[in-house]
């Protein structure tokens, strides 16, 4: 009998995209059970989403992203748990390709797959270019293909590793700090085909947005310093440091990342977005913009 598998929906008040992102997951075609639970953060259930096959719940843990993961995770009872953003959506193949792909690794905790960036209309494939992902690797390189709406874990040593952390600011970067988790005790495996289509897009509330993935990035350089320590890693995320204050109007901090960067990386490509926007140039949301189109962050 393959594993049960339990697809955890966190939401905040985007009732038609999460009814298209659950409509996917209940469309999978696998040989086993499959159960979904919508998580309601800060913001009313909606009771007519239940079903059979689908619970909804309000996010009892820490306020946020984080705790509306965790919340899903222990109402659930599955072998296997999955996650889907209330935004993105899971294409044919998916869950029946990554149950099998973890099944022939035993000892791994977590499995991503690729991605299909949706910006204004345009898909763009995003392939992390390996079947499995190492610790070092994730260190060296955020891979944007693996994303917390490919993930499928087992639910046990889910737990074990301590779930979604719920301290990083704003769960800015939870799944990658979730899969340097999981890869400490075995690579991350993956199915290199885009299986989920990404949304993107840019937020009204984008300054207050960079103040938080700000104090984020500095969480992630106290709780990893080997970060720090590999020059393409600590190159990237001084540069998004620069870039994230540059864009809330923190020069003299903009400056300061900057030259960190180069020192790091004098190669680093972000340094130069980074000084321009310090500079006035040029607006961080026009950066992102260009970036977006091309399928590309910061």
């Amino acid at each position: 009998m393959p594993p049960s598998v339990g697809v955890v929906l966190p939401t905040h008040n985007r009732p038609e995209l999460l009814r298209r992102a659950l409509e996917s997951v209940l469309a999978q075609e696998y040989g086993g059970e499959v159960r979904a639970v919508v998580v309601f953060d800060r913001a009313e259930p909606d009771p007519s989403l239940a079903g059979d096959r689908v619970e909804v719940i309000r996010n009892t843990r820490a306020p946020g992203l984080a705790g509306a993961r965790n919340s899903g995770v222990l109402a659930l009872g599955t072998d296997l748990v999955a996650f889907c953003d209330d935004d993105d959506l899971w294409l044919p193949g998916k869950l029946a390709a990554q149950v099998k792909a973890l099944e022939s690794e035993p000892d791994a905790v977590l499995c991503s797959s690729g991605i299909l960036i949706d910006f204004d209309g345009r898909e763009l494939p995003r392939l992390a270019g390996t079947d499995r992902v190492t610790y070092d690797a994730l260190i060296r390189d955020r891979m944007m293909s693996v994303h917390s709406s490919t993930y499928v874990a087992r639910r046990e040593p889910l737990i074990e590793i301590g779930m979604v952390d719920e301290t990083i600011p704003g769960s800015q970067g939870e799944d990658w700090d979730l899969a340097l988790r999981a890869a400490r005790r075995h690579p991350v495996v993956n199915v290199d085909e885009p299986y989920v289509r990404v949304l993107w897009g840019l937020t009204s509330y984008y300054a207050q947005a960079w103040e938080t993935k700000v104090a984020a990035l500095e969480w992630f350089l106290e709780h990893y310093p080997e970060i720090g320590k590999e020059p393409g890693a600590a190159g990237r995320v001084y540069g998004q440091l620069a870039f994230g204050c540059a864009t809330v109007g923190r020069r003299r901090d903009a400056l300061r990342w900057s030259a960190r960067a180069l020192r790091a990386n004098p190669a680093e490509r972000r340094v130069p977005f980074a000084l321009a926007v310090a500079s006035g140039a040029v607006s961080g949301k026009r950066v992102l913009l260009a970036l977006h189109t091309r399928g590309r962050g910061i």
